[in-house]
Parts: C-alpha cells; structure tokens; sequence
C-alpha cells in the first residue's frame, strides 16, 4: 500500500477512533490498560492518506517485581496481529509496518516482547524473522461450541468426576458481591505467586473488563469458601480463557479446576460463542500436565509459534540458535 503513515499512541487524549471486533485490540482495552497499574499500552494506527484507518494493533508493557535485582522487568505483550477494517487483503504488508514502527517505539528498558495467538501458524513469519524475533513451537487449544454440546465432547468419566462434586455442594457463579471479588483475586494471585511466567494485573483491571461488557469473572465455592476461580473475556463470538486458579490440593475431592472450567465452557456455550480458547496452556514440554488436563475438556490442539525478542542482541542471537533446531 502506498501512502500509509504509521503514528503509535500511549496516550488516551490523542487516540483517534477504531472500529474493531476484537477486543483486545481496541481503543476500550487501551483505556482499561492505560488505568491499570503497572501497564502501559501502545496503539498502533496504520493510517491512509485520505485520513482511514486501515489497521491498529494494541501492545501492553507490564511491569512486574523480582525478589533478586534488578528487582523490577518489563515484558510487551500482544495478542494476535492486530485489526484490519476492510483492508484484510493488506493484512501481510501492514503488519509489517506496524511491528516495524512498534520495535523502534519500544522503550530500551522492556527486556523483551512476546507475541502470540496469530490467525495462522506462518502468518508473519518474514515480517518477525526480520525484526529479530525468533520462533518456539507452541500449542493452541480451542474447543468448538458450534456443533455438538460440551457433554458430548468431555469424557463421561470426568462428566462423573464433576458431577459428583457439584451434588457435593460444589457450584460456580459470576462474582455477585464484594467479597467474593475480593476473593477472586486473592486466589488468583496467591495461586500465581511464584509462577515466574505468569502476571496477574491490579484488581482495577478486572473491574474495569467486567464494567466493559466483554469479561466473566466467575467462582468456584464451597460451604462459602472460594475454592476456583476463572476470568475470560468474550470477543468476535469467542470466549477466551484469561486467567484461571484452583484449590486443588485443599480440596482435592472436590477437583475445583474441573469443576471452574467445565462451568466456564458451559456458561460461554448458554451465551452463544463459537469457541472457547486457551491462552496459556502451559509452557511447550513435552510432559505438560496443565496441556493435558485441559485436553481432557474435548478441546483440539493446534500447532503454533509464539514468538519472543530479547532486548540484548547477544541473548537474542543464542535464543535464535537454541530454537532454530
């Protein structure tokens, strides 16, 4: 395309306005990530000539704190390689400019970005290999709500296993009260607390994405103890599984994980979405029990790259090397 200037907005006040489906590259999430704490978003706008918007993609720097120095890391995230209004047929060349204008935008102290969640496995591939960005083989589980309900994909001996929990007195609900917000996210974070690859924002950001219409936040309770808990958001007809926590082995009769995420596939299936999507299924080893408990839900893997930039040349370069085999 000829004529399309790239601008990269961090600020709210000179965000023009974006038509997108996709709610996590929309001016929306933009606002919620730009109030949250320890995250600073970065708009992407591919702009013709005659004033359009063809494309936008939305990144976010989180910053997280270490026990040992420097104490503090930053990381950029992406999810997916943007929105594209009616300019879909541009989609390759447009990508490349945005990433391009965003690797040079991006701040010196962000350690390293990561993206993932790409349309297709060889989408970007050029584009990302140029930049300085290298490839690891990854997994992508999504179950379809479509064509046959969710007690017809699961095995009946987990269908038993949450079964018997819920006559138990188990059951799952969207957060009702205070409390149980309260709740929620003191479970997610004491679950997450030492699992390096995993961020959990300030509790203002899941206030702000339930205020927003696109989030879930669901719990999982017994004898009025939060036991579970989930949070996905709903976009372009799909819901996807965000952040999710379990008592597991405080009530390992009661299978909270089960429980949680069998109510949250078949809440998003009452609500009509096509597909129910994980976004973290684990790191890419081979022995993975968090990709083979949710492969037990009937979900089907698809192959992926996620990739990674570090801001150190010479790490980037062994890292290159390391995952070229």
């Amino acid at each position: 395309m000829n004529d399309v200037s790239i601008i990269v907005y961090t600020n709210r006040e000179e965000l023009p306005e974006l038509q997108s489906r996709d709610f996590f590259h929309s001016s929306e999430l933009f606002r919620i990530y730009e109030d949250t704490p320890r995250h600073s978003p970065f708009m992407v706008v591919a702009r013709c000539a005659d004033g359009r918007v063809a494309a936008h993609l939305l990144a976010v720097v989180r910053r997280r704190s270490w026990f040992v120095p420097p104490f503090f890391m930053w990381h950029c995230r992406i999810l997916g390689e943007g929105s594209y209004s009616g300019f879909e047929e541009h989609r390759d060349e447009l990508f490349n400019l945005m990433m391009t204008e965003l690797v040079k935008r991006m701040p010196a102290y962000v350690e390293y970005i990561e993206l993932s969640h790409l349309s297709s496995k060889m989408f970007g591939y050029k584009t990302l290999s140029g930049l300085g960005f290298f490839a690891v083989n990854w997994m992508n589980i999504h179950n379809s709500l479509h064509s046959r309900t969710p007690e017809e994909r699961v095995s009946p001996k987990l269908l038993k296993r949450i079964n018997d929990a819920i006559a138990k007195g188990v059951e799952t609900h969207e957060v009702r009260t205070e409390d149980e917000f309260e709740d929620f996210v003191r479970l997610l974070k004491a679950h997450n607390f030492f699992k390096l690859k995993r961020f959990i924002p300030d509790a203002a950001f899941f206030r702000r994405v339930v205020e927003s219409g696109h989030g879930r936040l669901l719990v999982t309770r017994y004898n009025n103890t939060t036991i579970g808990c989930c949070a996905y958001a709903i976009t372009k007809g799909n819901a996807y599984l965000w952040y999710a926590a379990y008592l597991r082995k405080s009530y390992l009769r009661l299978h909270p994980a089960e429980v949680t995420v069998w109510n949250a596939i078949k809440k998003a299936y009452d609500e009509g979405c096509q597909h129910f999507c994980f976004l973290d299924v684990g790191l890419p080893y081979r022995a993975n029990k968090l990709r083979d408990f949710i492969l037990r839900f009937g979900g089907k893997p698809v192959s992926a790259f996620r990739w990674f930039r570090f801001r150190y040349k010479w790490l980037n370069r062994i890292l290159i090397h390391v995952w070229s085999f």
